[in-house]
């Protein structure tokens, strides 16, 4: 007896513990540029007071679940894959990581999503829009996609995942329904909801941009009319005029972008010092402000540095989509269709694909983001 039972061991010892070092390794440097890339994403918000935006407030919490993802999943995740997909630990912590995976995974596309609602507002309704700092309706969507993310992962840890015949070498979610209804609220339900609103927000970004142009070209009418006008009821010129417009209106108008440009009520119309320093006769414009900037409308508007903001964030969701459309698409095909056989070097395969996506963020950050690249310049040689 004892033989057979040495024989039997020797021969399922090779298929318990495949090694895969490749795994491995890969898994390790994953987790440590996710760690660091985050990191740095929450330090420089944290240090820097040009990046203290309602924006990367989200960013920031969309940082922070990919940092609880290297911190508690990824290890056990790697682990696994290390021992070939053998899961050679407690069932209980199983569940767990089962329940940690799915939360974190569904707080990632909610932030997302929450992002796409705070832009959006942020567009269509300016005036009401804080972008400075954090108001109730912001803190209100940061706590609701920790919670409704926390929701659609609680019946794991209490006992969905336990079902009869469950091979305790596999850890994997086992309630085919359960998968599927995680999946149309952690993926198939939001994703639709964020391209729409990111739809919207160019459809309205694309409106003020017209508006802006065309007051644009107000001004610089009223400022060729006021210089054409000063001239004509003066003496003869003692210099020439300037032969353009104003530098920021000129700078303006050749980019014909959404750089930030201060908003006045009417322009500055700057005149030629020869001018100002002789007493000519007085010509009254009372529309027109001379020699005195114009006061600030008070009115809402999209600076500069929040359209580079939502510049990068379409980028992180396509980045998103990409990683995590596959291993949603497979996840629910598996349990959906009982009699399809799919690969388990495809199901691992996807699954690394949606985690590397943790490690992607920070990167498109970095590119896409001046402040956020200004602060890596300063910051990462002053720890190198």
């Amino acid at each position: 007896m004892s033989v057979n039972v040495s024989s039997l061991n020797s021969t399922l010892q090779p298929d318990l513990f495949t090694y895969n070092v490749p795994a491995l390794i890969f898994g390790v440097l994953l987790i440590i540029v996710i760690i660091c890339g985050n990191a740095l994403v929450c330090l420089s918000v944290y240090k820097e007071k040009a990046l203290k935006t309602t924006t990367n407030y989200f960013i920031v919490s969309l940082a922070v679940a990919d940092l609880l993802l290297a911190v508690l999943v990824l290890p056990l995740f790697v682990y696994a894959e290390f021992q070939g997909g053998v899961w050679s630990l407690n069932v209980a912590l199983c569940d767990g990581l089962m329940t940690m995976d799915v939360m974190l995974c569904t707080a990632s596309i909610f932030n997302l999503c929450a992002i796409s609602v705070d832009r959006f507002i942020a567009v269509s309704i300016p005036l009401n829009y804080n972008r400075k700092h954090v108001d109730y309706r912001q803190i209100l969507l940061l706590s609701a996609t920790w919670l409704l993310a926390l929701a659609v992962a609680s019946p794991v840890i209490f006992g969905i995942n336990t079902v009869p015949r469950r091979d305790p070498r596999e850890c994997k979610l086992e309630d085919n329904n359960y998968i599927v209804y995680s999946s149309v609220c952690s993926f198939f339900i939001p994703c639709p909801i964020m391209l729409l609103l990111y739809f919207g927000i160019f459809h309205g970004l694309r409106k003020w941009e017209e508006s802006r142009k065309a007051k644009l070209r107000i001004s610089i009418q009223a400022c060729r009319s006021l210089q054409h006008a000063a001239v004509a009821a003066t003496f003869p010129p003692l210099g020439a005029l300037p032969a353009s417009l104003p530098r920021v209106i000129e700078r303006d108008l050749a980019q014909s972008s959404l750089e930030e440009l201060d908003d006045f009520t009417q322009p500055v119309c700057p005149f030629p010092p020869e001018y100002k320093n002789r007493t000519i006769q007085t010509v009254a414009y009372p529309d027109i402000q001379y020699g005195q900037p114009a006061q600030r409308k008070k009115r809402a508007k999209i600076n500069g540095r929040e359209r580079k903001a939502m510049r990068v964030l379409p980028v992180v969701v396509g980045v998103f989509l990409f990683c995590w459309t596959p291993f949603f698409v497979v996840h629910t095909t598996r349990a959906l269709c009982e009699s399809c056989h799919i690969s388990p070097h495809l199901m691992s395969t996807v699954t690394w694909l949606g985690y590397v996506n943790s490690a992607l963020n920070p990167i498109i950050y970095t590119v896409f983001n001046t402040e956020f690249r200004k602060f890596f310049r300063r910051f990462l040689p002053r720890c190198c």
